[in-house]
């Protein structure tokens, strides 16, 4: 039986709006309804999916690749590791075990507002269905997955449930994360900075709670995302505060970056990650320059670009 082999893309939140947590009366209590313009970038893990002999135990192997660019130790549990509880919880659904054998080689680093944990999650069920040759569609694989966290139904597009190649296309993502519009494409270069620490979500939402939360700004995002370009000077992320307040050395580096490119620098999801966009024709010249930087030379510098065609490969 051979193996599948999936790319499961990052991501990065080119604005991302977040609102003071849902009351207790709501279906979502304690929850942040958010708006965010989100997109795929050509940073990726690869997820293999191996279907195994019926009554055989699956396994998972969890390693990051030589061309990582911030590698590091893989110190969470298997129970903890989002791909193979979105095999436990696939089983769930079907009522049966579905033997299988998951290998992941990461590039994406962890605690980094990247979506690595959550891709991979969307892979690792997009493989199984196909390796065990179950039908479900998107809308399925994503009510599967919401328990799990909710990005991961920004990776499951209905344009990837054909074939293997493709990432997710952009999309608004607004509400508790369940509800998704995807966008035509979004191309753009970006340099990626990758500090050599994490930041933990839940750490960053009590931090953004005892900020004062203001009001979601859903319209604010929408008129960014359906504008047709990205400027660079207009986009936000409400988290940013709270995650430099978590980790103050984030707030250093994103003050050294934007002074040593001369750029708007802007965090993703809760961090740690940092991106600038750039031309086409500067983002390499600017990733070298700032990884000769002697402060940004310890993070993980990479140029990259905002995949918007679910069928690029």
């Amino acid at each position: 039986m051979s193996a599948l082999t999936l790319r499961a893309p990052a991501k990065v939140n080119l604005a991302l709006s977040v609102g003071p947590p849902a009351a207790a009366s709501s279906t979502h209590p304690g929850w942040h309804p958010i708006a965010s313009w989100m997109a795929s970038i050509d940073l990726c893990d690869d997820v293999a999916v191996t279907p195994l002999p019926p009554g055989s135990p699956s396994t998972l192997s969890v390693a990051f690749a030589p061309d990582a660019p911030r590698p590091e130790p893989i110190v969470w549990r298997r129970d903890q590791d989002l791909a193979w509880r979105a095999l436990r919880a696939l089983e769930d659904r079907v009522g049966h075990g579905l033997p299988s054998r998951i290998d992941i080689s990461k590039r994406i680093p962890t605690g980094a507002g990247l979506g690595g944990g959550s891709s991979d999650a969307a892979a690792a069920l997009l493989g199984i269905c196909r390796a065990h040759g179950l039908a479900f569609d998107a809308a399925t694989l994503a009510a599967i997955s919401r328990p799990l966290g909710s990005d991961i139904a920004f990776f499951l597009d209905e344009a990837r449930l054909a074939g293997d190649a493709g990432v997710a296309r952009p999309a608004l993502v607004s509400g508790f994360g369940d509800r998704i519009e995807r966008l035509g494409p979004c191309r753009a270069e970006l340099v990626l900075i990758m500090p050599a620490f994490g930041c933990a979500t839940p750490e960053v939402y009590r931090a953004f709670d005892g900020l004062g939360p203001g009001p979601l700004r859903e319209d604010e995002v929408r008129r960014l995302a359906t504008s047709n370009a990205i400027d660079p000077g207009a986009l936000f992320n409400d988290l940013a505060g709270a995650a430099c307040v978590v980790a103050p050395e984030l707030g250093r580096l994103l003050a050294h970056a934007r002074q040593a490119s001369g750029l708007p620098v802007h965090i993703t999801g809760s961090g740690s990650a940092m991106f600038i966009v750039t031309p086409p024709e500067r983002a390499h010249a600017l990733a070298r320059h700032l990884g000769a930087d002697p402060l940004l030379a310890r993070c993980g510098i990479l140029a990259t670009h905002v995949a918007g065609d679910a069928a690029a490969t």
